[in-house]
């Protein structure tokens, strides 16, 4: 405390309340909004499935409401500094700062630390919030309102070690079964069991596959051996889960660092085609949140300088440079998972590309 008291200055107390008043209320007022809307368009959904309150906030908003203020974060954090900083300009509060002998980098103090409290509580809402919150909101829309979409997944390959591969001809989600389930175990290239199953259920209790009218055949050379278990039921442990057959798109959301982290290394042996995936939403929940400097950079420099007209055009450049930032972290996504681009690359593109732009708009703003 003492360390902070001899170098946050009054004007530094304000700017610091400013920026985070006028974010925490804009954000505020716009998930007002969402949720509103969100409210009236999923309503049916709600009374059809005869939901309580209570249910739906508990159950859904208690979930989706974080996932909006991520998501809106980025662009309210850039409004809130270019909204306060302009109006700070239009009423004539900067220039006395700067010239009282205050340097340009001394002004951008208090933004800058501002911007790491919106960074840490990013941060800290990316590993340690969202994944149970959105799991929250993800199992209510698979369960009430997307009941209706495809939940199977059909013709599974994978590969669960380098002697192991399965095969299922169908996943039901909803239910946690599939249909038609084959394991092949192998001694180098030599095939030495072969399971069939016509079912195969997750038994979440005990954490463990179940397997009902299934045949074994184990292969010694030229002996085999024969397991008949056509009207049986069997319990056994595979290296795989229900989430590893997800026909739903929001499943790597809801998983926490340590299963985002098992599920890349397990990805590397199984090769089914969603490392990128896997690897783009591990580096967005550590990079993702460095945009609060970037676009405060940019905020400060575009609406440092007093103009005519008032806030009114810095704030409607603010608006389509945020926007801007938006669109091309969703093109950077889909360039990933669909064109190749490398997941740490992709999820850098958007801020270097802002950085730079932040640092060219600072070496031109009002000294």
């Amino acid at each position: 405390m003492n360390f902070l008291k001899g170098r946050i200055k009054i004007i530094d107390g304000y700017i610091i309340g400013k920026y985070l008043g006028t974010f925490i209320y804009t954000l505020t007022l716009f998930v007002v909004i969402i949720v509103i809307f969100d409210l009236s368009e999923k309503l049916d959904d709600f009374l059809g499935n005869n939901l309580t309150l209570w249910q739906v906030i508990s159950l859904y908003y208690a979930g989706s409401i974080p996932f909006y203020v991520n998501m809106l974060s980025p662009l309210i954090n850039f409004i809130a500094v270019i909204f306060f900083t302009a109006k700070m300009a239009d009423q004539t509060e900067i220039v006395p700062i700067l010239s009282g002998g205050v340097s340009f980098n001394r002004f951008l103090q208090p933004y800058l630390i501002s911007a790491f409290i919106i960074f840490a509580a990013n941060l800290g809402s990316n590993l340690y919030i969202l994944p149970y919150t959105n799991q929250l909101k993800t199992t209510f829309e698979n369960t009430y309102v997307k009941k209706n979409d495809p939940s199977s997944k059909l013709n599974i390959h994978m590969k669960l070690d380098d002697n192991t591969y399965i095969y299922i001809e169908s996943f039901e989600n909803k239910s946690k079964s599939g249909y038609k389930f084959m394991l092949d175990n192998f001694k180098g290239d030599v095939l030495v069991k072969k399971l069939v199953a016509e079912n195969i259920k997750w038994d979440s209790l005990k954490r463990s596959w179940k397997i009902t009218n299934y045949t074994v055949r184990h292969i010694n050379g030229l002996k085999e051996s024969f397991e008949n278990g056509l009207t049986k039921t069997k319990d056994t442990v595979l290296d795989m889960s229900p989430n590893d057959f997800s026909a739903y798109e929001n499943v790597y959301e809801t998983l926490t660092n340590r299963e985002l982290v098992d599920k890349i290394e397990k990805e590397k042996t199984r090769g089914t085609g969603i490392r990128n995936d896997l690897l783009f939403e591990q580096y967005k929940r550590w990079l993702q949140p460095l945009s609060a400097f970037v676009l405060t950079l940019i905020g400060v420099a575009l609406s440092s300088r007093k103009v005519r007209g008032g806030v009114g055009l810095p704030l409607g450049v603010g608006i389509i440079l945020s926007f801007a930032y938006i669109v091309l972290n969703q093109f950077a996504k889909m360039f990933s998972i669909k064109g190749g681009i490398p997941p740490l690359l992709a999820v850098l593109v958007p801020t270097i590309f802002f950085g730079l732009l932040g640092y060219y708009l600072l070496r031109k703003a009002p000294k």
